[in-house]
């Protein structure tokens, strides 16, 4: 059975953790590009714009854009134009693709290699940035975010749900260890109890799974961590507090 832990003794990702973290997930991200045969490339995802090519070449545009001040300051500008009156999320990432799209998968894989410790130092490193307040999406809405947020959290958490995305559309496997994936997992429940702020019992199954409750009383939950992050992003739907979603 389970040992159960407070939600609330869930201790925040910061530096020099997300830095290893981020290093540690883009590494895994390529092992599984570098394992994927021909057919796997070009089949799709749970973000209907893009297959697993593409995917790949937005994490891989992730990673550059945040790897030096003057890459991230480009980067912005042309996400900014090609959003137009939409969201710029989706013109950063509109660019990204099609920036890479003329890649290898051999030079796409090599580069997120060579740049994932790169991306993990140049986050862990903003100093003054971190402090920057910027307008977000927010799964309730608009929301205002520290970059530090961003730099420590989202970013991972965004490389993680993508390497989730292309292990369920190619059928590899998706490595995962209580160390490492746990570790974003046991974040992503803590502040998803912070958002609804109701009493519950959760149980999460598998390698990267655990127990956490708050209060007393309150819903009994019991799924796959898995699932329940996929539920998180938005990939899935669930009832009562699943409803919550958390950002990716």
């Amino acid at each position: 059975m389970m040992q159960i832990t407070s939600v609330e003794a869930v201790p925040t990702i910061a530096r020099p953790e997300s830095i290893r973290l981020a290093e540690a997930e883009t590494a895994r991200l390529a092992a599984v590009l570098r394992s994927l045969d021909d057919a796997a490339w070009s089949a799709p995802t749970d973000c209907p714009l893009w297959d697993v090519r593409a995917m790949a070449g937005h994490v891989l545009g992730m990673v550059e854009t945040f790897s030096s001040l003057r890459r991230f300051a480009r980067d912005m500008r042309a996400g900014s134009k090609a959003a137009g009156d939409g969201p710029f999320i989706d013109g950063l990432t509109a660019v990204q693709v099609r920036a890479h799209a003329g890649l290898s998968r051999s030079e796409l894989i090599d580069r997120l290699e060579a740049r994932g410790p790169v991306q993990a130092a140049w986050r862990g490193s903003r100093r003054l940035m971190r402090q920057i307040r910027t307008t977000e999406d927010g799964p309730d809405g608009p929301e205002t975010w520290k970059a530090g947020y961003l730099f420590d959290i989202i970013l991972t958490r965004d490389t993680w749900m993508h390497r989730v995305d292309i292990t369920r559309a190619t059928g590899a496997p998706m490595e995962l260890t209580a160390d490492h994936d746990g570790r974003i997992v046991a974040d992503v429940v803590a502040e998803w109890a912070r958002r609804h702020g109701q009493p519950f019992t959760l149980r999460l199954t598998g390698p990267a799974g655990g127990a956490w409750a708050s209060g007393s009383g309150g819903e009994d939950i019991e799924l796959d961590a898995v699932a329940f992050c996929r539920i998180m992003a938005d990939r899935a739907e669930g009832p009562g507090l699943l409803r919550q979603r958390v950002p990716f």
